[in-house]
């Protein structure tokens, strides 16, 4: 299953780092990146592939809130099944 993770806040050292990691430490394959800096502000969304992964997208979100507030961003995770959905026109 394919996951949609967007990552929104206050630029600073080591966002990248920190969800990267995280997501691999659970074998969570990250499939595409973007990211850009928008008015000061960091802005990435990631699609990851759960296949293989050692925990459920419900257990991901609850790890990603606790990085959140670590990092004090705001982090997303939708399946991209329902991502698509919700964007097509």
């Amino acid at each position: 299953m394919n996951a949609i993770i967007t990552v929104v806040g206050s630029d600073k050292v080591g966002i990248i780092a920190q969800v990267s990691t995280l997501l691999s430490e659970h074998k969570i394959n990250i499939a595409d990146i973007t990211q850009t800096i928008l008015s000061g502000n960091f802005v990435m969304m990631m699609m990851v592939s759960l296949d293989g992964a050692d925990i459920s997208i419900d257990e991901l979100r609850q790890i990603l809130h606790g990085t959140s507030e670590k990092l004090h961003v705001e982090i997303n995770v939708m399946a991209e099944k329902v991502f698509s959905s919700m964007n097509r026109i």
